[in-house]
């Protein structure tokens, strides 16, 4: 067992078994009960640390009871109880390993916001017409993905571009884990190849961003209804007659952050503002946790964990055949099963090498 490895765990432990007496002393007094919006926020907290204060007093007996086992062996003249107490020890340090692995997943897993369906935000960026194109791929490997999890997949709002290809389109996923497994997908995916229109065969660099937006109810976002404009137009591009003459489409502005989201794909202006306003208050989640990120500590938003779009996070090169993520190191994945929406294999490395930074950064905070 590495014991240095086990003390820092411990250590970090402690600080969540104090935090969990604070939050169980403040609830029991009868002014908190009085303040429901602190009495929800600490029983949420509470609830949130049950699982690792339970690994707390687990990991406690087990030093506990090897501390005993070393102290026999040290004062102990007895061979046979000598032996005993080395038995013990080996398997007392068995059990610590594996359950300071059970300690880390827990570090770094979020139940609340693994467990959320997702809305995903797919756009063109650089690249032109071809750029466009791509993100109609992006959308279609995404489908796939939500097709071979046996998840429902359904495009919110859709903008075209003149070739028929995506400016921009948001995708809601539906199912479970759905955030778990697409949150490693938000920021900048580039494609390297040869367009179709492109006679002379030459290469082409076009990019696209991906926003990965965990579903959110509304009790979960506070804004004032006061702060919501929202403007009704004549919806563009495929949908016919109906769509196109009648003001169905929504647009929904929060004027104190500047968000805007837009709906046209229902005929219904109702659904349509219904969606819009889903799409708006995971986009407002989002942006105050961001924020709150940002005033706790800025390198915290890292591209796999904040969902930071500045800078490319895969490119997918046709030529080649292959799919670089730059997030896993030393390997590249098959084009073919990546675009067709097997990304378990992917999924699983970006997964791994989250965890193990995760657990190193939090490890660090303690020595802050």
């Amino acid at each position: 067992m590495d014991t240095r490895n086990s003390d820092k765990i411990f250590a970090y432990l402690q600080k969540i078994h104090d935090r969990f007496e604070h939050i169980s002393a403040e609830l029991s007094l009868p002014e908190t009960a009085h303040q429901q919006k602190k009495f929800r926020g600490l029983s949420k907290e509470l609830f949130s640390l049950r699982a690792l204060e339970e690994k707390f007093h687990q990991v406690r007996k087990l030093r506990d009871r090897r501390a005993d086992a070393a102290g026999l062996l040290a004062a102990g003249e007895d061979e046979e109880m000598n032996a005993l107490a080395r038995e013990e020890m080996a398997v007392l340090d068995r059990e610590a390993t594996a359950l300071v692995g059970e300690v880390e997943v827990l570090m770094v897993s979020d139940p609340g916001d693994d467990s959320r369906n997702a809305f995903l935000e797919i756009r063109a960026g650089a690249g032109g017409d071809e750029a466009s194109l791509f993100a109609s791929d992006l959308l279609r490997m995404y489908v796939r993905v939500a097709e071979r999890k046996k998840w429902k997949a359904e495009v919110i709002s859709t903008t075209y571009s003149g070739i028929g290809g995506i400016k921009e389109v948001i995708l809601y996923v539906k199912g479970t884990e759905v955030h778990k497994f697409l949150k490693f997908e938000s920021g900048v995916h580039r494609v390297q190849r040869v367009p179709a229109t492109e006679a002379s065969g030459r290469i082409h660099t076009s990019t696209v961003t991906v926003a990965v937006l965990p579903e959110v109810e509304a009790v979960e976002v506070d804004f004032n209804p006061k702060d919501i404009r929202i403007d009704t137009y004549a919806a563009s591009g495929p949908g016919g007659q109906h769509v196109n003459k009648t003001e169905s489409a929504i647009r929904v502005t929060h004027i104190p952050s500047g968000i805007v989201v837009t709906c046209q794909d229902e005929k219904s202006q109702h659904k349509n503002k219904e969606k819009a306003l889903k799409v708006l208050q995971a986009r407002l989640f989002e942006h105050e946790k961001n924020r709150q990120e940002e005033s706790i500590a800025q390198n915290r938003r890292s591209q796999v964990g904040s969902g930071e779009r500045s800078e490319k996070i895969r490119t997918y090169n046709f030529p080649q055949s292959r799919v670089t993520d730059h997030r896993v190191e030393g390997r590249n994945f098959n084009i073919g099963f990546v675009i067709d929406g097997d990304l378990d294999e992917l999924v699983a490395e970006l997964s791994a090498s989250h965890v193990r930074a995760q657990i190193e950064q939090k490890i660090r905070s303690l020595n802050a």
